[in-house]
């Protein structure tokens, strides 16, 4: 038995009760959620320049220090996004299938919490 660093490896929660760590990924097929922590210190670190997708669940985006932004695309081409401003202790919970990105008002660590399997990626059009 050993301790896990969260910063550097994922658990896994898989459906049958088990829970492993492993390699942090944004796209997996994995038969469970994935818990992954991250320290970031610039848009880059969060691929603010695209927007993400999970089809399979809503995903937990934790701030546990810094502050950052979440922004969600409007469902409608017409709509302005939504803005999500997350300090430390606060979560917002995105719904499966949102497309979302982050961007940093300063260095943050960062939970999320979702399933990974069918993870999307499109550019931001600015």
């Amino acid at each position: 038995m050993s301790t896990i660093d969260l910063f550097d490896r994922a658990l896994r929660f898989r459906s049958d009760g088990a829970v492993t760590s492993g390699e942090r990924r944004m796209a997996a097929s994995t038969d469970g959620w994935q818990l992954a922590t991250f320290h970031v210190e610039t848009d880059i670190d969060v691929h603010a320049d695209h927007w993400e997708m999970h089809p399979t669940s809503d995903e937990a985006v934790c701030c546990v220090k810094g502050t950052l932004r979440l922004y969600l695309r409007p469902e409608n081409t017409d709509e302005p996004e939504h803005v999500v401003t997350l300090t430390a202790g606060r979560a917002f919970l995105v719904p499966r299938g949102r497309w979302h990105r982050i961007e940093l008002d300063e260095p943050c660590d960062i939970m999320s919490i979702g399933r990974r399997d069918g993870t999307r990626q499109e550019p931001v059009d600015r």
